[in-house]
């Protein structure tokens, strides 16, 4: 198993809680942007740049994507992507999202989409608080512990 970070919109907070886990873990942790990203020394983690353009990062992903690997990303055409491909898609928030939610997912997605197009405000995401980090924390350590025993 591997973690695949769509490091572009990443929080900096959420990427400390992945180096920790990857170190505590011992599990390879790859982030993937389309620009430089700093990363801590160590064996157990590394980045890949990608050329700039709309989803680069995203199709390197899922390249490179194998069955049972956890994608970090906020991205849910991503994580539809992830899901149908074996993997699995955590947010930063802590949201698993599994094959009973994503189609749902995709389909607010679309939704709000539309209506920014007809000129109607939907607003742009919450700042992640102190919960949602620890949401993410917990999310991950619960999905690590479950996923390591299978190794």
């Amino acid at each position: 198993m591997k973690i695949w970070v769509d490091a572009d919109a990443c929080p900096a907070v959420i990427k400390d809680i992945l180096f920790r886990a990857a170190e505590r873990t011992r599990v390879q942790l790859t982030l993937v942007a389309n620009q430089a990203v700093p990363i801590p020394p160590s064996r157990h983690i590394d980045m890949i740049q990608v050329r700039s353009g709309f989803d680069a990062a995203d199709n390197e992903i899922v390249k490179r994507l194998g069955r049972g690997d956890l994608v970090i990303t906020s991205d849910i055409p991503l994580a539809s992507e992830v899901i149908d491909k074996g993997g699995y898609a955590l947010n930063p928030r802590g949201e698993l999202y599994t094959t009973d939610n994503i189609k749902e997912r995709l389909n607010m997605r679309d939704f709000l989409a539309t209506l920014r197009a007809s000129g109607v405000q939907t607003g742009g995401p919450l700042t992640l608080s102190q919960s949602d980090r620890k949401n993410f924390a917990n999310q991950l350590d619960q999905f690590l512990t479950k996923h390591l025993k299978d190794r």
